[in-house]
């Protein structure tokens, strides 16, 4: 017993929120272990009692052996309560009345929901499985967990329907999570690690969500999900190019609107990444395209601009991508008040300084907005980042140039797999697909 008081005192000495309190239980003595931070003492020693004569409670019983210190530390960490007797010099780790240390369900907050279920993953994963679970009251949905790290302990829980979902990709999603379980997990890079995918992938391998009906929708789809321990949202492998214009609360509006509401997600792809390339082909390489009118017009908004359209516009974009990043960055109560008027102000001075043409302008916002339809945060930042192939080469090349870019871009989306599935596979194909 003093090898274990002196073993954990070692252990946590840095860390003024570990206890150890004696306590008489039944007319035995017992000396408690465990950190504050996570554990409510108060209301567990009133309830120690019943938690030690309860012969159901579930806990991890360990006599002393090869493995004890280990555990002792392991347990302690993951918030449990070490009970340890005076007389016999055995202990238990039990769970105690825990500290509530996550947020209650709530909102999405990076996603906007409409006539769909309010609820939002939040940072427990067995919370999350369990939001996922009321939406499949049934046998077939699966669950997988996995601890991984060696530092720093994670859970992840892999989810899947046994009768949709293809056991192939499953199984080599299992040897991955596995093989490399090893690795300490503290962002999605680590994740990407894990699964096998390459440091330099400009396209994201998994849709990422906060919404449980979006999970339940690419269950039924035959994909997989998988939570993080402490992260607030899903990842859904394999990921899809048509994720970016397609939610599954589309479908709580009739047929005609739900397609209408994908066709203009699409058109706002191709304005972002046309339009701006467009701009510098008409104005700087092919004017001759434009009837007399529009070229006199757009030639007399240029009037007085010192440089090329192509500088002009990879200026104005650099600028308008510093707006964006700044109201992410921004507190909320401020954050948009404060881009929206450095947005108005900057625009019209540039103007009036004769720096860029009011043309510009209209197609820079005209972009900015058009991007904000694409559906997820990193389809987003794909196509901002996407645009500037366009641009540069329609600077060289012009209208053939525009042409070019997006013959690069569909090579690019066109080349991505995830566990040898294509990122452009249409999601209504059968899952005949092989894996590597």
């Amino acid at each position: 017993m003093i090898a274990i008081h002196a073993f954990l005192q070692e252990q946590f000495s840095g860390n003024d929120d570990f206890f150890q309190l004696e306590e008489i239980v039944h007319g035995s003595s017992i000396w408690l272990f465990g950190l504050r931070s996570m554990i409510d003492v108060p209301q567990t020693v009133g309830n120690l009692a019943i938690t030690v004569e309860h012969k159901n409670q579930p806990d991890q019983a360990i006599k002393q052996g090869e493995n004890e210190s280990d555990a002792l530390v392991a347990g302690i960490l993951a918030g449990r309560l070490v009970i340890l007797d005076a007389h016999s010099g055995h202990f238990r780790i039990i769970e105690p009345v825990s500290k509530q240390l996550n947020r209650a369900v709530d909102a999405p907050s990076s996603e906007s929901v409409i006539q769909g279920a309010m609820a939002a993953f939040i940072e427990d994963m067995y919370t999350n499985v369990g939001i996922v679970r009321e939406q499949f009251k049934s046998g077939r949905l699966k669950v997988s967990i996995s601890p991984v790290g060696t530092e720093k302990s994670t859970s992840l829980a892999l989810l899947y329907l046994d009768t949709v979902a293809n056991p192939k990709l499953v199984r080599e999603i299992k040897n991955h999570l596995h093989a490399k379980n090893q690795i300490d997990i503290r962002s999605l890079q680590d994740v990407s690690r894990i699964l096998g995918f390459g440091k330099w992938n400009l396209i994201s391998k998994f849709k990422i969500t906060e919404l449980p009906e979006e999970v339940a929708a690419v269950l039924e789809q035959g994909r997989v999900v998988l939570f993080v321990d402490r992260m607030p949202f899903a990842l859904i492998l394999p990921n899809s190019l048509w994720d970016a214009f397609t939610l599954g609360s589309d479908r709580n509006f009739p047929r005609p609107i739900m397609l209408s509401i994908r066709a203009v997600r699409l058109i706002g792809a191709f304005t972002t990444i046309i339009l701006p390339a467009l701009y510098v082909a008409l104005v700087a390489v092919n004017p001759e395209v434009l009837r007399l009118q529009l070229a006199l017009s757009v030639a007399q908004s240029r009037d007085g601009v010192p440089y090329p359209a192509a500088v002009e516009t990879i200026i104005m974009l650099l600028l308008l991508e510093l707006v964006l990043e700044s109201s992410v960055r921004l507190p909320r109560s401020v954050g948009p008040t404060l881009t929206m008027v450095g947005g108005i102000i900057l625009g019209q001075a540039v103007v009036a300084a004769q720096l860029v043409s009011n043309l510009l302008i209209i197609v820079l916002a005209a972009t900015t907005i058009a991007n904000s339809t694409i559906v997820g945060i990193q389809n987003g930042y794909l196509l901002r980042s996407l645009k500037y192939i366009t641009v540069v080469l329609a600077a060289i090349f012009g209208v053939l140039g525009i042409f070019v870019g997006v013959v690069i871009i569909c090579g690019l989306l066109a080349g991505e797999s995830s566990f040898g599935i294509s990122y452009v596979r249409l999601p209504f194909a059968k899952d005949d697909a092989e894996y590597e």
